[in-house]
């Protein structure tokens, strides 16, 4: 199998590395190691230990050792999550209100200030060596890249995607946001089997071989994929040939029962489906064939992210590193809603097969359903489709292994979770500025216990939508439109608006959602901001 695993065949290789110089069993640290993996653009269900059909072994076999997260949520689109992930802050008093474009607004300053520290600055500060790998996304220009924000080590792209083939600008802009970089310096690749997520996961195994002796490492792990354009190596994609011909009325629903049969969602839940797509039947052969190519592709993207997951989890445990590691999975935001193949600023740039380095094609609404099964919309939405992410960790120290646990968290603690685990200590001052304090809460009492009352809702804003959690509550204000209440618990998919009986906790949530606000710098939109941005406003 191409894929080697990181349990039994990597006890197995240890006694082989015993002479090797980059073997590290010799000079484990006593501080643990962490390695914070982050995929791009992918769907609630599209791992094996989340109900797909996609083959992936490494991350299945991650959450069998480890504990899944059934709420889990992100900022619903690329830089305002990494700007919460990487800071622990929310992503407008970060300084990435919308994205990473500046609007010459406080909050909206499309990079990273420096009142909001890095976890590369954090861990830092606490002896770490420190090394991202992959997209950055929260600055542009220079005084605000990786290398200057705490990382030991970068390789990787500044903005929002990138080809899986070859170095050249995927897109028009800024030039310092054209290509591959290390640490500071452009860095141009001339090989002839150059993929994307294979060269980010080498570099991050170089990066920790040469960690020096006795320090820790922090490593985070920013994959492109599956973000399009959907680009995979004809291997992979020939594993999934015929995997998709039933379309994606029938795959959404075989989804929904792989989760039901992993206990991921209850018996009575209702299946999200989105009217405004068009039945599967409905298609001719010649869409059909088209349709599923993409799907084929970007099955073969998943594929690939996991077996690179492998390939590091293995060269962990090859060097006896793994024990001594926190492992965590997630993805930024919700699937792919985009038709991008048919997007002004692509048109002229798609040519070729669907999948070769020519294409310039994303699937659409139509199969993010399926890799957003059961959940309601996508990327870029404040529904469950849009803010909901598959959540693993693994972790030295832990009790049990293969729990699933219920969660109800977010990415601002993550930072307050690895500092429990680690024994980090957030700075008091960092280069003479007083940071913002943290605003998330360990998870590490859920993590042990299986239970968590979590002290704060979580708040949400962009481009005009709102969301509030509040236990299992959630309330939902799209720009321009009145609130909307759905009780988790029972309606995970938000089929069912409970708004209009209980006008006392549409209340509380607003005036909830209002406090954060104006505590986190969120400007009301407008659409006098509308016209900052190149981007357009998506159906929900």
């Amino acid at each position: 199998m191409r894929n080697i695993l990181f349990g039994t065949i990597a006890l197995l290789l240890i006694s082989c590395n015993k002479g090797n110089t980059n073997n590290k069993s010799s000079k484990t640290p006593v501080k643990t190691n962490v390695v914070l993996i982050m995929a791009d653009d992918m769907g609630f269900s599209d791992l094996g230990s989340y109900g797909s059909e996609i083959n992936t072994p490494s991350l299945d076999r991650l959450a069998s050792e480890g504990t899944r997260l059934l709420r889990f949520y992100n900022n619903t689109i690329c830089a305002p999550s990494r700007a919460s992930l990487l800071t622990g802050q929310y992503p407008h008093k970060a300084g990435i209100g919308f994205f990473n474009e500046d609007f010459g607004l406080p909050g909206y300053e499309g990079y990273l200030n420096k009142e909001s520290l890095t976890l590369g600055e954090v861990f830092k500060s606490g002896g770490y060596s420190t090394y991202m790998s992959g997209k950055w996304h929260v600055g542009n220009e220079k005084p605000h890249w990786p290398f200057q924000r705490g990382f030991d080590g970068f390789f990787g792209f500044l903005d929002g995607g990138a080809s899986y083939f070859d170095t050249k600008p995927l897109l028009k802009g800024p030039p310092s946001t054209a290509f591959l970089y290390e640490n500071n310096e452009v860095y141009n690749i001339d090989k002839e089997d150059f993929y994307l997520t294979d060269e980010l996961t080498d570099r991050a195994i170089d990066f920790v071989k040469n960690t020096p002796e006795g320090n820790p490492f922090f490593l985070y792990m920013a994959y492109n994929a599956p973000h399009w354009p959907l680009h995979a190596k004809a291997e992979d994609i020939a594993k999934y040939k015929g995997k998709y011909d039933a379309g994606w009325d029938e795959l959404r629903k075989l989804r929904f029962e792989n989760i039901k049969k992993l206990g991921l969602a209850d018996e009575d839940w209702n299946l999200f489906k989105d009217k405004l797509l068009p039945p599967w039947d409905s298609l001719s052969k010649e869409e059909k064939a088209d349709w599923t190519l993409k799907m084929e592709v970007y099955a073969a993207m998943v594929d690939n992210l996991d077996q690179n997951i492998g390939k590091l989890l293995n060269y962990l445990g090859t060097t006896d590193q793994l024990e001594n590691t926190v492992v965590i999975f997630l993805s930024d935001n919700g699937a792919e809603n985009m038709d991008v193949g048919k997007m002004p600023f692509t048109v002229k740039r798609n040519e070729g097969t669907v999948g070769t380095a020519g294409s310039m094609e994303a699937y659409s609404k139509k199969w993010a359903q399926v890799s957003n099964s059961p959940l309601r919309s996508y990327k870029s939405s404040p529904y469950e489709g849009g803010t909901a992410t598959p959540f693993i960790i693994r972790y030295p120290g832990q009790k049990d292994s293969g729990k699933v646990l219920e969660g109800g968290a977010h990415l601002v603690d993550l930072m307050p979770t690895l500092l429990d685990i680690t024994g980090v200590t957030y700075p008091e001052t960092y280069n003479g500025v007083t940071p913002n304090p943290l605003v998330g809460e360990s998870l590490l009492p859920l993590l042990s216990q299986g239970k968590w009352d979590r002290e704060q809702p979580i708040c949400f804003e962009w481009f005009g939508d709102r969301a509030v959690w509040l236990g299992n509550l959630k309330g939902v204000h799209q720009y321009q439109k009145e609130w909307e209440l759905y009780d988790l618990s029972t309606d995970r998919t938000e089929s069912n608006d409970i708004a209009a009986s209980q006008p006392e906790t549409i209340a509380k949530m607003d005036s909830i959602y209002n406090k954060w606000a104006n505590e986190n710098g969120v400007i009301p939109w407008s659409e006098e901001m509308g016209k900052k941005t190149q981007f357009r406003k998506q159906p929900h």
